[in-house]
C-alpha cells in the first residue's frame, strides 16, 4: 500500500468481504455500517449500467458495485470535503481511478455534478434521522452523514429522478419507521416502487429497515420479498446473513499491496 493515502494517527485502513476491498476510514468520525453492505447486495446492477451513487461518503458502496459487476462508469458523490478526500483515497487503494470518479456534491442541486439523464441506475443510502429528532452527534461528520442536515430523503430521489434515463433504476435503504414516507416521496418523485424487502434484526423482532428498488417512470406493481434476518437468536449471523457475505466476497480480488 502507498503510505501516502493513510494517515496512521488519525485513521484506519480495514480489509472487507475476504480483504477483497480495503477501506480508508477515520478512527473518530463517519464510519460505515451493516447497512452499505445491505443495500449494495440488494441492488440489481446491471453489465454496463452506468451508476451514481449519491452521498458516497467513504465510497464503499460504489466500490462494492464496482467490483461485483462490470459497472460502465461511476460517479460517486459526496458533500463533506473529507469524505470527499478519503474515498478518492479509496479508489486509488483499490485500483477503481480508470472507473470510478468521486465529486464533491449537493444532492439538492444535481444540475452542479450531472447532466440529466446520464445514468441508468442510482442508489444511495440517505440520513436517517429528522433534524431536531433527538440529540444531534456532536461529531460534524457524523451529525451530516446521520441527519436531514444537507439533504433529505426528497432531494436525494429528486437528483436521482434528475440523473437517471427514463426507466432507471433507484436502489436505497430507509428506516422501517419512514417507509411510508419514502414510498409517498417516491411516488410524488415519479419514481415508482418495484421491489421490497423489510429488514429484520431478528424473527421475532419489528422490522428495522427497508430496501426498495424503484423503477423512473414506471407502471404500477411491486414484488414484496421474504424479509431478511439479520441475527439468530444466539447472537450470530443467520445462514443468509452467512450467505449474503459470502455472495459479497465471490468476486476476484483487484488491489495491490
Amino acid at each position: 500500500m502507498d503510505t501516502n493515502l493513510l494517515d496512521s494517527a488519525a485513521e484506519t485502513i480495514d480489509g472487507i468481504l475476504a480483504d477483497r476491498l480495503r477501506i480508508i476510514q477515520r478512527k473518530r468520525g463517519y464510519r460505515f455500517s451493516l447497512d452499505s453492505l445491505l443495500i449494495a447486495h440488494f441492488a440489481n446492477i446491471q453489465n454496463g449500467d452506468e451508476l451514481i451513487d449519491l452521498g458516497t461518503g467513504s465510497g464503499i458502496i460504489a466500490l462494492i458495485l464496482a467490483q461485483r459487476f462490470r459497472c460502465g462508469r461511476v460517479l460517486g458523490i459526496e458533500i463533506q470535503n473529507e469524505l470527499v478526500a478519503i474515498a478518492k483515497r479509496n479508489i486509488i487503494l483499490n485500483e477503481f481511478a480508470g472507473q470510478i470518479e468521486i465529486r464533491r456534491g449537493d444532492v439538492r442541486c444535481p444540475e452542479t455534478f450531472c447532466r440529466p439523464q446520464s445514468f441508468s441506475a442510482a442508489v444511495f443510502n440517505p440520513p436517517y434521522r429528522r433534524i431536531r429528532s433527538g440529540r444531534t452527534n456532536s461529531d460534524p461528520e457524523k451529525a451530516v452523514a446521520r441527519h436531514e442536515i444537507e439533504g433529505t430523503v426528497t432531494d436525494f430521489l429528486t437528483a436521482a429522478v434528475y440523473a437517471l434515463r427514463p426507466e432507471g433504476r433507484v436502489y436505497v435503504i430507509y428506516p422501517a419507521e419512514r417507509m411510508v414516507e419514502l414510498i409517498a416521496r417516491m411516488r410524488e418523485c415519479r419514481m415508482e416502487p418495484k421491489r421490497l424487502r423489510m429488514v429484520h434484526s431478528r424473527l421475532d423482532g419489528g422490522g428495522e429497515f427497508v430496501l426498495v428498488e424503484g423503477v423512473k417512470g414506471g407502471g404500477e406493481g411491486l414484488h414484496v420479498a421474504p424479509p431478511l434476518c439479520i441475527y439468530q437468536d444466539c447472537g450470530v449471523y443467520t445462514p443468509e446473513m452467512t450467505e449474503i457475505f459470502r455472495d459479497l466476497s465471490a468476486f476476484p480480488a483487484r488491489g495491490g499491496g
